[in-house]
């Protein structure tokens, strides 16, 4: 995803100046040219295991455990920090707010602008279906790459929270085999498919009696998380000290 940013903003309207380009200490590329590692012309910047130049904005596509080490550092710095990272534990939660005390940060299950459109879609559709009354089954399906290390995706899990906040659902099922039984009305069912390269999918089923909604998400390339991280960081740069959103960035929030 790095490499897919340096790459995305180097083609981007936006006149972005890569600083620097940061690894973990001992990784094989430490000192290899971002922009000929992101497949483009030289950036003339190396990658490095340490950050010490000025900065705008730092956008994190790291791992769950590396945010209290780069949100402290931005915070040191004064520097705007885009949270890209996903499978987010308690401890980087609580860096991410601790940091946006003193720093703006904008953190998201998700960078994809569509994804974070289709949320907001079935948000609409949760609460339009609560109000009516009547039985609503809500299963959210997801397919990912096999490198993908958590599951349920956070994305998905988003997605469930946003349902249970608009209908009240109070339990899920993660997958079903046996005989669970009828399907409870009060429950949000989750199954998670790891296959081949497919960088992100995920359908969110409403089912009725008589009929059904479902809304579809997908992302063909990565360039969609990267393009949504740049627009992040654009959207970031200024902004006063607290915790933002992709809802933020699209003017969402206020709807």
């Amino acid at each position: 995803m790095g490499q897919r940013v340096v790459a995305c903003a180097a083609a981007d309207a936006v006149p972005w100046q890569l600083v620097a380009a940061i690894e973990r200490a001992g990784h094989p590329k430490i000192d290899a040219d971002a922009g000929l590692l992101a497949g483009i012309a030289p950036a003339n910047v190396a990658v490095s295991h340490t950050w010490s130049c000025a900065a705008d904005v730092v956008i994190d596509f790291s791992l769950p455990g590396a945010i209290p080490g780069i949100a402290a550092a931005c915070v040191k710095a004064g520097v705007p920090l885009v949270v890209a990272t996903t499978g987010l534990e308690d401890l980087d939660r609580k860096a991410i707010a601790q940091a946006s005390r003193s720093i703006p940060v904008l953190q998201s299950p998700s960078m994809s602008l569509a994804v974070n459109i289709a949320m907001d879609l079935v948000s609409r559709a949760a609460s339009l279906l609560s109000g009516v009354g009547g039985r609503s089954d809500v299963e959210i399906m997801e397919w990912h790459h096999r490198h993908k290390e958590d599951s349920p995706s956070g994305t998905a899990l988003k997605f469930g929270q946003i349902v249970s906040d608009a209908m009240g659902q109070l339990r899920v099922a993660h997958g079903r085999e046996g005989r669970p039984g009828a399907r409870p009305a009060d429950e949000i069912g989750y199954h998670a498919i790891r296959a081949g390269d497919n960088p992100g999918e995920h359908t969110i089923l409403f089912g009725l009696d008589g009929e059904s909604l479902s809304v579809n998400v997908r992302a063909t390339n990565r360039d969609c998380y990267a393009r949504g991280a740049l627009a992040a960081a654009a959207f970031l740069v200024g902004k006063p000290a607290g915790l933002y959103s992709m809802r933020d960035v699209l003017g969402l929030s206020a709807s």
